[in-house]
């Protein structure tokens, strides 16, 4: 080989492999592990200033861990800030909390649509709009109290995942926002007071157990017409306080509303007739006979399904099938939570 052509080799042979190797190096201002702490010992002692650091619309994911303290944080993923874990050290001492509700004063002036006030979908403690955010071993808090909507976790991002999570209210714990929103919690523990998980996403929860804090309504979906799933709830457990003896599985937000439970342990809270069709909603007077409100093989002193509302539903063997992850999440992307 002359000395030309050993030259141009090696020039080919750069081209080839240098981009390869940008791809592959770990640009040392963009790490894919973060470490938060309060005490300083982390790169970061807020998890907001984590999230802030993570590059935006990056490819790569990244994974926060949360060491474990009472965070008094309103946390914001915003939609630029995808593929990230946010991980605590331990689920019932890694705290994150705020205390907005709706109606509160903003000490920072009107918002910018002219709002002094908080609303329900402006008091989350926290806000997650990015795509492919994962939770794990975190509590998440809204410490408002009984004031009124308080939302602890409010989601518009897609492929969402809650694992091993704590989510504490009143009334509006857990918001599930938007029509293009996919989320699933496994293992999780949800309490409030009335409709505290609500909205409009295609949601999946699976193994959890969701505590009724007041005589009042589990749920509340404003699912679309155009959703073939809304709510469903996979071998869940329903408790409720002691006091608390007329709860309801779910009222309809909207008309086309879908709350389903499967294999769920239903306890004695809940009220023979199961649920609610919110009449008096002057908008939509009717939603019970476009909802869809059903159940297969509740078990539990609740599971009274003999005497459910005419218009809601037992699910036959064939069509509880049609409940798997796959139908319900997978989408055209073919999202499959349990292999992210």
């Amino acid at each position: 080989m002359t000395r030309i052509s050993k030259l141009k080799f090696i020039a080919i042979l750069i081209l080839v492999i240098a981009p390869f190797l940008y791809l592959h190096a770990q640009d040392p201002k963009y790490p894919s592990e973060i470490t938060v702490a309060q005490d300083g010992s982390g790169n970061y002692k807020t998890i907001q200033e984590a999230v802030n650091s993570v590059r935006d619309l990056g490819e790569k994911e990244v994974k926060i861990y949360i060491k474990k303290g009472t965070y008094k944080e309103k946390l914001t993923i915003p939609s630029w800030k995808i593929r990230i874990w946010i991980i605590g050290e331990d689920v019932e001492n890694t705290i994150i909390t705020f205390n907005d509700y709706s109606g509160k004063l903003n000490p920072a002036g009107d918002d910018q649509f002219g709002n002094r006030k908080f609303s329900t979908y402006t008091s989350f403690t926290v806000l997650v709009q990015g795509n492919d955010i994962h939770l794990e071993n975190l509590t998440i808090i809204n410490s408002a109290g009984r004031v009124g909507q308080a939302v602890a976790l409010h989601v518009e991002g897609d492929r969402f995942i809650a694992k091993n999570c704590r989510f504490l209210g009143n009334q509006d714990t857990l918001y599930a926002a938007i029509e293009n929103s996919r989320q699933y919690y496994q293992n999780c523990y949800i309490e409030g007071t009335t409709d505290f998980i609500f909205g409009k996403a295609t949601v999946v929860f699976q193994n959890c157990t969701i505590k009724s804090l007041s005589d009042s309504y589990v749920t509340a979906a404003s699912t679309s017409a155009q959703q073939k799933f809304g709510f469903v709830f996979l071998n869940c457990k329903l408790i409720a306080d002691t006091a608390v003896t007329k709860a309801y599985l779910g009222r309809p937000w909207r008309p086309y509303a879908k709350t389903v439970f499967l294999n769920c342990e239903i306890g004695k809270h809940i009220l023979p007739e199961g649920w609610n069709a919110w009449k008096g909603d002057k908008m939509f007077p009717d939603k019970e006979l476009t909802a869809f409100y059903a159940e297969y093989k509740s078990k539990g002193a609740g599971a009274l399904t003999r005497t459910r509302l005419a218009w809601t539903k037992q699910l036959t063997n064939k069509e509880a099938k049609n409940y798997t992850l796959k139908n319900i999440l997978s989408g055209m992307d073919q999202w499959n939570p349990l292999t992210n």
